[in-house]
């Protein structure tokens, strides 16, 4: 296991237990001193075939594993010109029944929202009126998804607890955790301007 595709061959094809310990190995190899220039290209390859490669996975540890390596390598992907590409994937990750397996996608998704909203977050920084456009259309739409999945997903027991720290492990608390990573990002005052 010295390279991210054969990491990931493994996680695809190898045992439970090779699988969980090459889903290990991604990281190590990402931030191992002699990971040289042919790691991005491997990271590029395989974060363009994940939706394609994670339908084709039928154990539910093999899916933990393959998320999670994802999750680790993800940051790295070279869409700068379509940065919600991966988000249909994200957004079925959300509602999985494997908390892992939703956790990483909340790490994905905030990996996101920081590029997403630097304009906001940083005045000064100079980036393209086109760019900031693009950037406030993409966290418009993902507003509204996850406020939709949010209605799909609530049921009254959740109308009992006040913070999003002490709700129970579900999809609901996951999209939430989004969305308050998203209000922290924009500010509040951000989602009014859309929606007043």
């Amino acid at each position: 296991m010295d390279t991210i595709k054969e990491c990931f061959d493994i996680i695809l094809k190898g045992g439970k237990n090779d699988s969980r310990l090459a889903a290990r190995q991604v990281r190590k190899l990402l931030y191992s001193a002699r990971s040289g220039k042919d790691i991005y290209q491997d990271i590029e390859d395989t974060i363009n075939k994940v939706p394609r490669e994670y339908a084709k996975i039928l154990e539910e540890w093999r899916q933990e594993n393959f998320v999670t390596a994802i999750s680790v390598i993800y940051f790295l992907h070279d869409k700068e010109e379509n940065p919600d590409f991966l988000f249909p994937w994200l957004f079925q990750l959300l509602q999985h029944p494997g908390g892992v397996i939703r956790y990483a996608a909340v790490r994905m998704f905030e990996n996101e929202i920081g590029p997403l909203t630097v304009h906001l977050r940083c005045p000064d920084y100079k980036q393209s009126k086109l760019k900031s456009e693009r950037s406030d259309r993409i966290l418009q739409s993902l507003f509204l998804s996850l406020n939709g999945l949010l209605t799909i997903l609530w049921g009254p027991e959740y109308n009992k607890f006040k913070y999003i720290a002490s709700l129970p492990a579900s999809p609901y608390k996951s999209v939430q955790m989004v969305l308050s990573e998203m209000e922290e990002s924009c500010g509040q005052e951000y989602f009014s301007h859309f929606f007043s």
